[in-house]
């Protein structure tokens, strides 16, 4: 097994209990708050960790979030790079409704107070064949993507948030790109899933994890193309969904196994997280999933 570094966000999630989005000139109240450790690359890392991955994490805390580092090291992950700043740490607003569906708001702070320098000496503790798992919410995202591809490092990709820096980086360095609709829509122009995925593989020759929500999801790296559904489930939170599918693709690609196994399986992590309130939380250790059943629906043409 090879080492898998997660540069990424490390965020405090303030999460409010709604009964609908709060929308434009309205006044809301919610019915709970809870503090929650969070960001998608501290979910990201966790989920490959608890897939059973050796995962190490680099990102930057502000003065109000040891905690983050604390819950990493408590699921097993490598925080040696995980650099401390005096500011406000990053943390996100979200909302969750009646129906387990949410909307969420992001503040940077210190993760966007990455530098250069502490990005080359920790990619320097990684050889070529590590993987590398990136996401949206840090800064300097074309230097580290460009620094990993010289050392051989394999780079996986998550374009979320989407925005126009996305499009700063040089997308054909990237070994697998992992995206939603949305964002595969914002990238190519197209709603449909084929075209998004051949538009995609023809401009960057990179492999390609599409998720389609209730529809499944599709991988396909220019010659195979599997498409799988869902495990249906009660969902109470969808907001670590997409980062428990990645770290459990991702982990479950390093260990050698087929692709459609792995996403069979991450489809399957994925769906326990939904049917638990939280980010990290909600995110199941690979030996819990053995002695869960649930019922599989294949995926519906889009």
């Amino acid at each position: 097994m090879s080492k898998i570094l997660c540069y990424g966000s490390l965020n405090l999630d303030y999460v409010y209990n709604v009964d609908h989005f709060v929308s434009g000139g309205e006044t809301l109240a919610s019915d709970s708050l809870n503090v929650i450790a969070g960001g998608k690359g501290l979910n990201q890392a966790i989920a490959a960790a608890r897939a059973g991955a050796e995962v190490y994490h680099a990102g930057k805390i502000g003065h109000n979030g040891k905690m983050l580092k604390d819950i990493l090291e408590e699921n097993g992950v490598n925080t040696q790079n995980v650099r401390e700043a005096e500011g406000e740490n990053g943390h996100a607003i979200i909302q969750v409704d009646k129906s387990g569906q949410n909307c969420i708001l992001l503040f940077s702070g210190t993760n966007a107070e990455i530098k250069r320098d502490e990005i080359d000496k920790t990619l320097n503790e990684f050889e070529k064949g590590d993987w590398l798992i990136l996401q949206n919410e840090i800064n300097e995202l074309p230097y580290i993507v460009d620094k990993a591809y010289e050392k051989g490092l394999r780079v996986v990709f998550n374009p979320s948030p989407i925005n126009e820096k996305i499009f700063e980086i040089d997308f054909s360095k990237i070994t697998y790109l992992i995206l939603n609709e949305v964002e595969g829509e914002a990238l190519t122009g197209f709603c449909d899933k084929n075209k998004i995925l051949s538009a995609l593989r023809e401009k960057y020759k990179i492999n390609l994890l599409l998720t389609l929500g209730k529809n499944g999801s599709v991988y396909y790296d220019g010659e195979n193309m599997i498409e799988t559904g869902i495990f249906e489930i009660k969902a109470v939170d969808t907001t670590a969904a997409g980062d428990t599918m990645l770290g459990y693709f991702v982990a479950g690609i390093d260990s050698g196994e087929n692709p459609k196994k792995v996403l069979l399986q991450a489809s399957k992590a994925a769906a326990v997280a939904v049917s638990r309130f939280g980010a990290a939380p909600s995110i199941p250790k690979k030996e819990e999933l053995d002695g869960i059943s649930l019922k599989y629906k294949k995926s519906v043409p889009n």
